[in-house]
């Protein structure tokens, strides 16, 4: 069985971020918001969001290792319109969850 790590996932804001406006306003939100469902239906996407104060975003991911947290985030709109940037990946254990 293949055993899947727990990921944070770091990107800021692209140089076509428009950071007077809000992340539900941003160009090619309709396509970057069906590409994320795609992956947390999936179950890849635990948990995101946007870094409010900085025009970035957090993700908490599933994977096999950090290769396939890369090709599986490779092919967002955000990405490629330049709205986004992924700065970092890192391997993370759970320790605390008050969820559960």
């Amino acid at each position: 069985p293949i055993v899947k790590n727990t990921f944070v996932v770091i990107s800021s804001a692209g140089p076509n971020r428009d950071v007077s406006k809000g992340t539900r306003e941003q160009p090619f939100w309709y396509e970057h918001a069906e590409f994320i469902d795609r992956l947390v239906a999936e179950g890849f996407i635990l948990i995101g969001g946007p870094l409010v104060d900085e025009g970035g975003a957090l993700l908490i991911v599933n994977g096999e290792d950090e290769n396939e947290v890369r090709e599986k985030l490779k092919n967002d709109p955000w990405r490629d319109q330049g709205i986004l940037k992924l700065e970092s990946i890192k391997r993370w254990q759970i320790f605390i969850d008050a969820r559960k």
